[in-house]
């Protein structure tokens, strides 16, 4: 369904009062909604920042939230979903990502003052292919279209709706306080002609009686001449996959009561790609938590050292903390604890770590690694970022219930990382005692490797595959064997990740399609209700 005999898909902006004010979810939602309407229908978001990232069919790399609302659309994502992606590497630096590739590291001030200028073209190039391609596409915003010092060159808020002619929603988020005040000062620090554009409010996390708060919307619709196209109220265990760290808020540090296994992932500051664990988390007899100090690490039955964008850096702070040697410590004893690493927290796991190009944090160094497997990682200029499908090797010593592996049982993951591990002293696919690769999987040139290592005893193992836990056979058998490792029954398969994923959405989509105005939402993209 076109847009008025028109030949590009018609375009609708949600941006916000702040960060954090539940934009992402809200576009999501709303990609839900048109895909279940008939509507051919893909995210947008011209710039991104984030450390959890995903990486595309063709092995790209984008922000996470993205890949999130194109699978809410049923679409492959495509980095024309998010042209430019930023990934911290420090304070004011960040790695610059175009179309899925890294392309420079740049401080705040470079990239505003030499890069911006020439990002229009890439932001509206890819924007007018899915435009080609789609009947609708939900552009999300970034921060606040009103920060002042930084609109003159903004590429992802007003400027990008003025380029792409879109009509804007401003979400605001009620849990915060002060909701009128921000919506209301938005538009007051906006220009006339980006005022004009803003066709809609949507208030979110509302938590309380509706009825006290129409005094408040009457008001804000009368001062402002906008209407309010609907109140969100707050919606606990949203289950659909975060992509700001501030979510692990929300998780307790010491475990849950009644579940038989207690998970334990180490957050460190520059944690990356958490939601590997989501899977792990809804699982009925898990207690995910993640820690920050000694204090708070108990005797957990699994830790897990995550994803990091600078691995030596979170190292140092394991150091720190003396969570590394309170690690090596549970591993060298008697109690039972299985020690995991995934990708940043694999390349730890070994004996050395080299970034003597300055790959990682922009100066040459060189690190110890916990020393809990023999493997050397050196961090090169080429970044690793491609899906990868494959299979349990046969005779791996970890315990994996009900499952024969000599079956190939499956995996898959995707990679995304600099380094490239080897085992110490060897060369080729060679390896010394003390550790056996985990998997076999296939590369992008159709080529089988073996990928991951594990210790001869079953208690350490890595692996470069992100979003592994989302297999689901492999984790419920992993879950399984250490069930049986504290001498309890085993669960089986308790759900696929797959068709979480999609109840997860209908969820939200149910949710948010009650409490807007979809009507109205129609009549501002300029669309005809579908039936």
């Amino acid at each position: 369904m076109r847009q008025n005999n028109r030949s590009k898909g018609t375009v609708l902006m949600l941006q916000g009062t702040a960060s954090d004010v539940g934009k992402s979810v809200v576009v999501t939602a709303l990609c839900r909604i048109f895909k279940q309407d008939g509507l051919k229908t893909a995210p947008f978001k011209s710039q991104n920042m984030a450390l959890n990232s995903y990486v595309t069919m063709d092995g790209r790399e984008i922000g996470r939230a993205q890949g999130v609302q194109a699978e809410a659309c049923g679409i492959a994502a495509t980095t024309d979903m998010n042209p430019v992606l930023l990934k911290p590497t420090g304070d004011m630096h960040s790695q610059i990502v175009i179309h899925g590739k890294p392309y420079l590291h740049l401080s705040a001030m470079k990239y505003r003052e030499d890069f911006l200028p020439m990002a229009k073209p890439i932001v509206m190039d890819a924007l007018n292919r899915l435009r080609d391609e789609y009947d609708i596409v939900v552009m999300e915003g970034a921060g606040s279209p009103a920060e002042i010092n930084l609109k003159q060159r903004d590429i992802v808020n007003m400027n990008l709706a003025g380029w792409a002619e879109a009509p804007v929603m401003l979400v605001g988020d009620i849990d915060r306080g002060g909701v009128f005040a921000f919506l209301v000062g938005t538009l007051e620090l906006l220009e006339p002609e980006e005022r004009a554009r803003v066709k809609g409010f949507i208030i979110n996390k509302f938590r309380g009686d509706l009825e006290l708060l129409k005094p408040g919307l009457d008001w804000l619709e009368q001062r402002t001449g906008i209407p309010v196209l609907g109140v969100l109220p707050f919606l606990p265990d949203l289950e659909i996959e975060a992509e700001d760290s501030v979510i692990l808020d929300s998780y307790a540090s010491l475990p849950k009561q009644g579940r038989d296994l207690d998970i334990a992932v180490i957050r460190y500051p520059r944690i990356s790609n958490f939601t590997d664990f989501d899977m792990l988390a809804a699982e009925p007899d898990v207690s995910l938590r993640y820690v920050q100090r000694t204090a708070e690490l108990g005797t957990p039955d699994v830790v897990i050292l995550p994803g990091s964008k600078d691995t030596i850096s979170d190292l140092e702070f394991l150091r720190e903390q003396g969570l590394a040697e309170a690690l090596q410590e549970h591993i060298h004893g008697s109690t039972y604890t299985q020690l995991v690493g995934i990708c940043g927290g694999y390349q730890m796991l070994g004996d050395t770590l080299l970034d003597t190009e300055a790959i990682e944090s922009g100066k040459p160094r060189q690190a110890q690694g916990l020393g809990l497997l023999p493997l050397t990682t050196t961090f090169l200029p080429e970044k690793m970022t491609e899906r990868t499908e494959g299979h349990v090797l046969p005779d791996i010593p970890l315990s994996l219930y009900s499952v024969s592996l000599e079956s190939n049982l499956p995996v898959g993951g995707y990679e995304i990382h600099s380094g490239e591990t080897v085992y110490s002293g060897a060369s080729g696919s060679g390896q010394e005692p003390g550790a056996v690769p985990l998997f076999a999987v296939q590369s992008a040139g159709g080529q089988m490797r073996q990928e991951g290592a594990c210790r001869p005893d079953g208690r350490v193992f890595g692996t470069y595959l992100h979003g592994i836990f989302d297999s689901d056979i492999w984790r419920r058998a992993w879950l399984d064997g250490v069930r049986m490792s504290k001498g309890l029954e085993p669960l089986t398969q308790t759900f696929t990740a797959a068709a979480r994923r999609e109840a997860a959405f209908d969820r939200l989509a149910s949710h948010v399609r009650e409490r807007l105005n979809m009507d109205k939402i129609y009549e501002i993209a300029g669309l005809n209700k579908q039936p």
